[in-house]
């Protein structure tokens, strides 16, 4: 994906300062089209002597949910295969919540004893005992490594770490059904968190009806070899309809909007399960004892110290990085825990941990970016696009 950038400058002669292609000069500005992929559009600034200027990115008219549709061609999953006898038993001794039915997927936490995250895996449920694992690229030696600690001893299950053997295709936006349809025979009037198997230019693949985006969409699953004979496919079907690239930091500026959460940032060992607003992944009254459970029932009778929020920042230039301390009064309440602009909803965005009395809509704080204070206000509990999720099911 290609943005444009532009920088206020008094001389033109600044121009000699990049090394980019395709650069354009107007009266008062200099235009400069960057790859997106090799910047984050709300957080470059360049000095120019002892003056700073910051790069404002106009959101391209493309990204999923402005326009038609978007490919992101998103390699950096890890993924392991369980199956065996006693699989579906086991998991539900591990995770937190319930398994997704056959035919269905389905979003999974692990908790460690004191109920704090572990990790976070989406589970595509195959057969009665044989599931596909899908979690963090930086995840795959540790969620590879917990998941074989906890099998049993002489167990019939088995873990097959694919990680390296399948890619996965991000279609997304309201033409994505156009485009899919036009390409292969899969039922794609198949429900939100169905998944399927199909064939595209002649390749085997598994759609997922599921959208880190936001938007309707689908997760392309194939082998790596078969990967380019199905991105050309698609690419073909969608050339008419609109379909566009988009990359990684689109794809993060879509999910802050969600309130979708990210291993290692949003979802850590920092945090419990109800610090992280998750109580509706949290089955308490299963009969599996699974780790964290009487930590959680104990914090749950005791109260919740700190909770998850999700506020718009009045933050100027830059957005919340990672860890922004968050003051109310002049005191430390909280931290961020990711923040970028959100281009549909027009609005800095920051999801953070706060004190539990702060945690309230309408809840005015300030977050410290960069050493300076700026206003922010915590959102209701729901995303802040398509909180209904009409367009995600569409």
């Amino acid at each position: 994906m290609r943005g444009v950038g532009v920088f206020e400058f008094g001389a033109p002669d600044v121009l000699q300062v990049f090394d980019l292609p395709e650069v354009h000069a107007g009266p008062g500005e200099v235009r400069v089209r960057v790859h997106a992929a090799a910047v984050n559009p709300t957080d470059l600034s360049l000095r120019i002597g002892a003056r700073a200027e910051t790069l404002r990115m106009i959101p391209p008219p493309y990204v999923p949910g402005m326009d038609a549709a978007g490919v992101l061609d998103l390699c950096g999953f890890s993924r392991f295969a369980v199956s065996g006898a006693g699989a579906d038993e086991w998991l539900r001794g591990l995770v937190t919540g319930a398994l997704p039915k056959i035919g269905r997927i389905g979003l999974v936490y692990f908790a460690d004893a004191r109920g704090r995250i572990v990790t976070e895996m989406s589970v595509t449920r195959l057969a009665e005992d044989r599931y596909n694992l899908i979690t963090a690229a930086t995840a795959q030696s540790h969620d590879f490594e917990w998941l074989e600690r906890h099998l049993p001893a002489g167990s019939a299950i088995s873990i097959e770490d694919r990680t390296e053997d399948d890619g996965t295709l991000i279609l997304a936006g309201p033409r994505s059904r156009d485009i899919l349809g036009a390409i292969c025979a899969a039922d794609l009037s198949q429900p939100w968190l169905s998944h399927q198997e199909a064939e595209i230019a002649g390749k085997g693949v598994r759609l997922l009806r599921v959208s880190f985006t936001g938007e309707l969409g689908w997760e392309i699953h194939a082998a790596v070899a078969d990967m380019g004979a199905v991105f050309d496919a698609l690419w073909a079907a969608g050339q008419p309809r609109g379909l566009k690239p988009f990359g990684m930091y689109a794809l993060d500026s879509l999910r802050l909007e969600k309130g979708y959460r990210t291993w290692k940032g949003d979802l850590s060992t920092d945090y419990t399960m109800l610090q992280g607003g998750l109580e509706r992944f949290v089955r308490l009254d299963k009969a599996q004892d699974f780790p964290g459970k009487a930590a959680l029932m104990s914090e749950k009778q005791q109260g919740v110290a700190k909770r998850f929020a999700t506020l718009i920042v009045a933050a100027g230039d830059c957005d919340a990085p990672y860890m922004s301390t968050i003051w109310k009064s002049g005191e430390v309440v909280g931290e961020t825990t990711s923040g970028a602009w959100g281009y549909r909803v027009g609005a800095s965005i920051a999801l953070a941990m706060v004190r539990a009395d702060c945690a309230a809509p309408g809840t005015e704080l300030e977050v410290e970016i960069y050493g300076r204070r700026h206003k922010a206000t915590v959102q209701p509990d729901r995303p802040l696009w398509d909180p209904e999720n009409a367009r995600l099911k569409a």
